[in-house]
């Protein structure tokens, strides 16, 4: 019965982490809510759930950071869902965008829905709900259109995962082998990490580019493949983006092709100068023009790391010229800090994936290409750091952004795992400083001396079989190992003495000592492969048997498992609102309702039963001593309406021993109820309590205190 080895044993157990690892990092990534908007609405008129007089002549929206419309996406429906816009959205100023309605609309409740693309190529939707003269029932949902969710959305997470993963291994393992081995550069370990790096990115890229519209728009799988939605997008600034970042993988397919071809040819000439000198090799006048192999390898190492250099900034450009470094402050600034910000990661985790595979792939790296590496990552770390500071205080902003927003609260999550991170980077440096070379390469060179003395004795041998003749001079030596046309033909030149030495040694035939001497020659090399395989064998188990080795191998793995999770994060950070842009879309709100007189107010609820939990949002407008008009919005944790049983308010003024004042307010859309004339007989600070129903036995009752009057 055959017994996996312990090392075959370890690799299997690396393997099945790491599978597990994505596989998490994965089902949390895809089961996260639809991406949140970039672009917040910060008010619009007539304002959500107001009652107007008179009919308007437009409804207008402003957000946060200017927005892309396309014909549909700022509708106006009545209460039987008919649109009554017309014409096209239009830029009205800045970031204020407008749609006319027709004139002598009737009295009721009309729902505004709009579905926009951000600055920063994130969609945005929503609804909102206005009446005229009364409220009244409709038929319309106020939840508004959902984007960035459902199967679409969820392929489009993934779609950018396997983009950043990608791009991460294609740049840090080239740099791994340009800057720390570069003999790797030949290990068939590697190429195959690296050019699996940039099939996973072009792939992910050109999936990114069929979905764009379908995720953008209608969110549907049949509209992946359409064909006017991919030349919508490939107008937009994610679609410029996506082609460039096409453009820029053909570029870097030259650059593999170099790296892993004319450049492993050049480190072997290199290692070997003697290889093409042959006979010619002791002519001086001959070899004053040959090329320095060192030379033109080390020029052609400064040109790959040139041009890696400009297609690694290339494509982090592409994602920094379309997603949050493009939009808010300080973005001449920002953009070049996102790219240095993507090629130190590349280099860190990219390098420490490349590090992973050649510790268990490829045994033959030497302490020397670890110590590099390791340097190489404490500078990306400290860049790393340096440009997520600002980033950092860019998108939050401020201390309550950052613990009272989603993203301030994923973004103490990444800090965490950072911080995990280094700290196992730390003690891998102290597996790498205790790193030696001498077991393993005292085994390398000892083989490499084996061969090379194997290779010139069965050189001697062949020589001396293939000549008979005592007075044979050194440069029948060197015919003898020739080919058999040449042996003849330096033999008619020879001589008499050498053709009769010759004729006496001849029992088979010229051609048949010729056979006799090439077959030596490649038994020679077979037995010099042989051993060159046992003695790397040899040197491969005394790999295995360090220590210390072992120890940085399972170091380096734990740093992996890490950086998968850590890349998750950062993935979702790059599809949730940013921390400042939130916060100054909720102060807009609040001091617009301070200005419009009205009062708003948050209460969360949980019922205790199944699907109980959700968020009553009650507005009373205009929040004064006598009639006022009451709606109740109730929403479920991810922010879409809920239609519960039933809802009831009451209104408490303790202080006086008023109440409570009971309202039953009328059902008026999905997750939507409204009550007008609500009589608030004095000013005070007012318990406001709501009463939800989700089932026929689970409700609750909630209240917040707020001053009216």
């Amino acid at each position: 019965m055959h017994t996996a080895s312990p090392r075959t044993a370890r690799i299997r157990a690396a393997r099945l982490l790491l599978t597990l690892l994505l596989a998490v990092a994965g089902g949390l990534f895809a089961g996260a809510a639809p991406a949140s908007a970039h672009a917040a609405l910060l008010g619009s008129d007539p304002a959500q759930g107001v009652v107007v007089d008179k009919a308007p002549t437009q409804v207008t929206l402003t957000f946060s950071e200017q927005v892309a419309f396309s014909d549909s996406s700022l509708r106006v429906l009545d209460p039987r869902g008919q649109r009554v816009d017309t014409g096209k959205p239009t830029n009205l100023s800045g970031t204020t965008y407008g749609v006319q309605l027709r004139p002598g609309l009737p009295g009721g409740t009309y729902t505004v829905t709009y579905q926009v693309v951000s600055a920063d190529s994130h969609p945005v939707s929503g609804a909102f709900t206005f009446s005229i003269g009364a409220p009244s029932a409709t038929t319309v949902s106020a939840s508004g259109p959902a984007v960035g969710g459902g199967v679409v959305g969820t392929l489009y997470g993934i779609g950018r995962y396997v983009s950043y993963a990608g791009y991460i291994v294609l740049i840090g393992g080239a740099a791994f082998v340009l800057a720390c081995w570069q003999r790797g550069a030949g290990v068939r370990a590697v190429q195959r990490l690296v050019v699996s790096g940039w099939v996973a990115l072009t792939s992910a890229t050109l999936a990114l580019l069929l979905l764009r519209g379908s995720y953008t728009g209608s969110g549907k799988v049949a509209d992946i493949f359409d064909l006017s939605l991919i030349g919508q997008v490939l107008q937009t600034k994610a679609g410029a983006a996506l082609v460039s970042r096409l453009l820029l993988l053909a570029a870097a397919a030259l650059f593999i092709a170099v790296l892993f071809g004319a450049y492993v040819r050049r480190d072997a000439e290199e290692a070997d100068p003697d290889a093409d000198a042959g006979e010619g090799a002791p002519d001086a006048d001959a070899g004053e023009g040959a090329v320095d192999p060192s030379a033109e390898k080390r020029d052609l190492t400064f040109g790959l790391a040139i041009g890696g250099t400009v297609i690694a900034a290339g494509l982090a450009a592409t994602w920094a010229m379309a997603e949050h470094a493009s939009t808010g402050i300080q973005t001449g600034i920002a953009m070049p800090v996102d790219v240095l910000h993507l090629l130190a990661v590349a280099v860190w985790l990219g390098g420490l994936a490349t590090l992973l595979v050649a510790l268990y792939r490829a045994p033959s790296m030497g302490a020397a290409a670890v110590r590099r590496f390791s340097r190489l990552a404490f500078g990306s770390v400290v860049t790393l750091a340096a440009t997520g500071v600002y980033q950092s205080w860019r998108q939050v902003g401020s201390w309550s952004a950052l613990t009272g927003t989603t993203y301030g609260q994923l973004l103490l999550v990444k800090v965490g795992l950072v911080a995990v991170l280094i700290g196992i980077a730390w003690i891998s440096r102290r597996w790498t400083a205790r790193l030696a070379d001498a077991p393993a390469d005292v085994a390398q060179d000892t083989a490499q001396k084996k061969r090379a003395t194997v290779a010139a004795r069965a050189s001697a041998s062949t020589q001396t079989s293939a000549s008979a003749s005592a007075h044979a001079s050194a440069s029948a030596q060197a015919q003898a190992s020739a080919s058999a046309s040449t042996e003849q033909t330096s033999a008619e030149a020879s001589g008499p003495e050498v053709s009769r030495a010759e004729g006496a040694s001849r029992p088979a035939g010229a051609s048949g000592k010729a056979s006799a001497g090439s077959g030596d020659s490649e038994r020679a090399a077979q037995l010099a492969r042989q051993r060159a395989a046992v003695a790397a064998a040899r040197a491969k188990r005394v790999r295995d048997a360090d220590p210390v080795r072992t120890g940085l191998r399972r170091s380096v793995l734990a740093e992996a498992a890490v950086a998968v999770v850590l890349l998750a994060v950062t993935t979702a950070l790059t599809t949730t609102e940013p921390g400042r842009t939130e916060e100054a879309a909720k102060a807009l709100t609040a001091s617009t309702s301070q200005r419009s007189g009205s009062l708003s107010l948050k209460i969360p609820f949980d019922t205790g039963g199944q699907d109980g939990r959700g968020t009553v949002r009650l507005t009373l407008d205009p929040a004064r001593v006598g009639g006022n008009v009451l709606h109740v919005y109730v929403t479920r944790p991810n922010g879409k309406a809920f239609d519960v049983p039933e809802v009831k308010v009451a209104f408490t003024l303790q202080a006086k021993d008023i109440g409570p004042l009971p309202i039953a307010p009328d059902h008026v859309a999905t997750g939507h109820w409204s009550a007008s004339g609500v009589q608030i007989p004095m000013a005070g600070d007012w318990k406001i309590e709501v009463t939800v129903r989700t089932s026929d036995i689970d409700q609750v009752t909630v209240n917040k205190n707020a001053q009216i009057g």
